[in-house]
């Protein structure tokens, strides 16, 4: 994999993910398997604990290995995924999510996703990808 096909594949991506970029998440870096995004704590993502919902904590991290698992121009989708929660995170907090691939094989990859906090791990996320046989982009080489 090249590092302009996974820079390709991420802008394609990214201008059809009205989700991530609704949210206010940032695709801050992505290379062959790697991406790192962030977002900041927004009050209407407080549950009635006063803290990050989980679900908003769970989005940051899928999205972050969603543009990881999809770098190398095969589409990919999730076909299994866990997290777990290890501290809060608060209003104005900025995570930072950062995915990385573990194994792929075949149609089938893991990724592992910290999402952090100024150092602090907030989440462990692992997930599972299929590619689903689509190609992301018109050609292997369309960067």
């Amino acid at each position: 994999m090249s590092e302009a096909l996974a820079q390709a594949c991420a802008a394609r991506m990214w201008d059809g993910d009205a989700a991530s970029r609704s949210l206010g998440m940032a695709l801050d870096a992505v290379a062959p398997g790697t991406a790192r995004l962030s977002m900041t704590v927004t009050a209407a993502m407080l549950n009635g604990h006063g803290t990050c919902h989980g679900g908003f904590i769970f989005t940051l991290a899928d999205s972050a290995f969603a543009f990881a698992c999809n770098t190398d121009g095969m589409a990919s989708v999730a076909s299994h995924c866990t997290v777990s929660y290890l501290r809060p995170a608060g209003l104005g907090d900025r995570l930072v999510a950062d995915a990385t691939e573990r194994h792929r094989e075949g149609r089938s990859g893991i990724y592992d996703v910290r999402v952090t906090c100024g150092g602090a791990t907030i989440a462990e996320f692992r997930g599972h990808s299929r590619t689903t046989g689509a190609r992301l982009l018109d050609a292997p080489d369309a960067a």
